[in-house]
């Protein structure tokens, strides 16, 4: 179960990883190669929504798998047509290009709004994107987010992007004055400690960008696909964005980005402005749409939405015989909880109670449980963390 570190190990040293090997999963548990049996809260960090090899899309894939596994986007594909064809008939965009991961979806979006910056305005454009901020790994991506941490070492950074503080009055006036071509924000900063945006101050930023010819931009990656509550966060807060990113949740583990957007900011992208091999290849769009129509088709929204509020009240309760616990926070399936102290610690006595968790941050800890989980899993959940939270403050206290 427990492994040690590889010293010598071929696989570049890009993680700090626990100390475990995962060999199998089915719905809200994964097993380790010597047998042992741990309740997932993680999914895959947001990716598995609909559970490990979730029975809708593992038949789509294994029929699929069968017929053909890739061609190119010099060809039509009809699983692709089908996928963005759901997509656009659930959402409030036009049109989707799709890539292979959240970082390539949001490099797809950026790029898309320089090109629309050109054409439109006849000028580089800038982009107001929020502190604290995740938005992925590429030079791009790195940039637009919001951590220094996440930039050291890859300096000089791509220009053309603006940090202001999330949340804040005084950056809806910046915006104003400022007058971007677009503003790029996560409507729940996962990585950036588990933060909602007010609701309030969304509606403003979104009448100030619509007011001022601003494209409105939202990184759903991590909140996409029923993870928060809703098909798409941005549906909870009564706005229509201009364009909006997905990855994570939408192959059910299977490696598949998106980039949504009204059709008259799509038209900024022309043949041979951008593409990729994979995006949207056969098997990425059959996991896809399975993925889609399992949630569409099925009672899973409302079973997350259920459990979701049964989890938080337990949470909540916890929080009142755990003076270190400070807030609980979060929309749906993504949860945080704001601890005195180092989360990753919690994190690695949870790991000895067979409890998969993630931290978001310094302080805090992370459960993204899958939308399938039941309430008796639930129960399972409360039962371990509460044991977690008592070593946990023994440990503290010495």
């Amino acid at each position: 179960m427990f492994k040690s570190t590889m010293n010598q190990s071929p696989v570049m040293n890009t993680y700090n990883r626990l100390p475990l090997s995962i060999q199998n999963g089915k719905g809200t548990y994964v097993w380790s190669d010597d047998g042992e049996e741990f309740l997932d809260f993680t999914s895959g960090i947001a990716t598995c929504n609909l559970g490990h090899c979730p029975p809708h899309v593992q038949e789509a894939l294994q029929e699929q798998l069968t017929r053909l596994w890739h061609t190119s986007n010099l060809y039509h594909i009809p699983k692709q047509e089908e996928l963005a064809g759901l997509l656009v008939e659930k959402s409030c965009f036009d049109q989707v290009f799709f890539c292979n991961s959240g970082a390539e979806a949001n490099e797809a979006a950026i790029k898309l709004i320089r090109s629309f910056a050109k054409k439109n305005v006849g000028k580089q454009a800038n982009i107001v994107t929020f502190k604290q901020s995740f938005h992925g790994r590429t030079l791009a991506t790195v940039a637009a987010t919001g951590q220094e941490k996440i930039k050291t070492g890859f300096e000089p950074m791509l220009e053309g992007f603006i940090h202001l503080p999330f949340n804040d009055d005084q950056s809806l006036q910046a915006i104003k004055e400022i007058s971007p071509t677009a503003v790029m924000l996560e409507l729940l900063q996962g990585e950036g400690g588990v933060i909602p945006a007010d609701p309030q101050w969304i509606k403003e930023l979104s009448y100030i960008c619509k007011e001022n010819g601003i494209l409105l931009v939202v990184d759903e990656v991590q909140t996409g696909m029923g993870r928060a509550g809703s098909l798409f966060l941005y549906e909870q807060y009564g706005i229509e964005p201009d364009i909006m990113t997905l990855a994570k949740g939408l192959g059910s583990g299977f490696p598949i980005g998106a980039m949504l957007a009204k059709s008259e900011v799509g038209a900024a992208f022309q043949p041979g402005m951008h593409g990729s091999t994979f995006g949207g290849n056969p098997l990425a769009s059959c996991a896809g749409t399975a993925t889609l129509k399992a949630i569409n088709e099925t009672d899973v929204l409302r079973n997350s939405i259920e459990q979701s509020q049964y989890l938080m009240s337990y949470l909540e309760a916890l929080k009142g015989h755990h003076p270190f616990i400070k807030e609980i926070r979060g929309r749906g399936m993504l949860i945080g909880i704001l601890i005195e102290g180092d989360a990753m610690e919690l994190v690695k006595i949870a790991l000895n109670e067979k409890l998969l968790l993630l931290s978001a941050g310094q302080n805090v800890v992370r459960l993204l449980p899958p939308l399938t989980v039941s309430k008796e899993e639930v129960d399972v959940f409360i039962h371990k963390f509460n044991k977690v939270l008592q070593h946990y403050e023994e440990d503290q206290h010495g």
